[in-house]
């Protein structure tokens, strides 16, 4: 906390908050969920866990006059037994929806997973921090700070040196999102640079997003908590877990799909709806998981380890899946023409590749995160598209 005197202090509460599903009351303060307490029962590993947690896409918006902020908060931080900890997550601070200053907090709690394949883990707690922002722009205006993406945040007090009021309703649209790692935001720097969050900036949406690392898995729960979440346009990106995590046969899939298409239809039941497949990963397009780590060379890269034999016994791919996902969304099209199915190589495909490959081998770098928000922005939101403005 600063030295500096005269400063407002205001709770954090969800009157401030956008993004989020749920809040948890903590000793010090909230702890933004991005599923329900129903669902969050039903999640039967620790990797759910841990990602719902972490608030991607999660932001205090607020209206001041305010040139220095600071925002208190308990972080949690991710790391890997025997490699590099990463950088603090970054904050993103916005200014009338423009990005205008960057913190970061040392410290705080360490989830230290012991155990990529079976996601053991130990947690060593560590105090507050805060994030401080100074030099804003003099003048009514509406600030936005985006929490780390990969960090759970524990939020705990707002300062500013002049007062705050809640920002007024934007009237956007809401995109409620729901995805793998990929769009909770592997690879990107920071919180408003994950491809989701670009693209909700292009469509001039407001953006909920349920994008959980290594979880996009069909969850009955999560269906339901997208069913029962208020929303203009909903997609829905299906794939990649599925296969790295060997979670299912074809025979499984394609009623696990329409059963999730179904619970969000009694929710929702003319919302724009678009089904995204994978965007192209080489290691799995034509080979079944399970997906395994491989530290040869000093850095984390995957490889699929299934046999691409037992296709024919329905052991799921990418290919497998596109070409199932297309089936599906074809024949439920015929009585539902707010469904649309998108693949996801058109958001990144073999030119992308050549330009952008993914480091891992699964996951894009922060300009494969842009080509791909650039593409969905397009052909989704563009001129044509499930997702575009109505005009008149």
């Amino acid at each position: 906390m600063s030295t500096e005197h005269d400063w407002i202090t205001t709770p954090v509460t969800v009157d401030i908050l956008r993004g989020f599903l749920d809040v948890e009351a903590t000793a010090h303060g909230l702890l933004p969920h991005r599923l329900p307490a129903r669902a969050r029962r039903q999640i039967p590993d620790s990797q759910l866990a841990l990602a719902e947690a972490q608030p991607s896409g999660v932001r205090l918006v607020f209206r001041t006059r305010a040139t220095t902020v600071e925002l208190d908060t308990r972080p949690t931080k991710r790391v890997y037994r025997g490699l590099p900890a990463p950088a603090d997550g970054v904050y993103d601070l916005l200014v009338d929806g423009r990005l205008t200053a960057q913190a970061t907090v040392a410290g705080g709690n360490v989830h230290t997973i012991t155990d990529m394949l079976t996601q053991s883990a130990e947690l060593t707690e560590g105090p507050a921090g805060t994030a401080r922002f100074t030099g804003l722009p003099a003048g009514a205006k509406d600030v936005e700070i985006w929490l780390p993406h990969t960090e759970i945040t524990e939020l705990i007090t707002l300062r500013t040196d002049a007062p705050v009021e809640r920002a007024p309703e934007s009237g956007r649209r809401v995109w409620l999102h729901h995805g793998s790692s990929i769009s909770h935001g592997s690879n990107a720097t920071h919180p408003t640079a994950i491809w989701p969050a670009l693209a909700a900036a292009q469509g001039e949406v407001e953006l909920v997003n349920l994008g959980f690392g290594g979880s996009a898995l069909l969850d009955p729960f999560t269906a339901r908590a997208m069913r029962d979440t208020p929303a203009d346009l909903i997609s829905l990106k299906i794939g990649i877990n599925v296969v790295n995590a060997d979670a299912m046969r074809l025979r499984a899939f394609v009623p696990a799909v329409h059963g999730f298409l179904d619970t969000l239809r009694e929710g929702h039941p003319t919302t724009p709806l678009l089904v995204v497949s994978a965007i192209l990963c080489p290691v799995q397009e034509d080979t079944p998981g399970p997906l395994a780590p491989d530290f040869d060379g000093g850095t984390l890269r995957f490889r699929a380890t299934g046999d691409p034999a037992e296709r024919a016994a329905g052991r799921l791919t990418l290919n497998v899946i596109r070409a199932a996902l297309a089936r599906i969304v074809e024949q439920r099209a015929a009585d539902d023409p707010n469904l649309h199915y998108l693949d996801g190589r058109d958001l990144y495909g073999e030119r992308d590749y050549a330009e952008f490959p993914l480091p891992d081998a699964v996951h894009p770098d922060p300009a494969g995160h842009r080509r791909i928000a650039e593409n969905f922005g397009r052909l989704a939101f563009g001129a044509g598209g499930p997702f575009a403005a109505e005009t008149g």
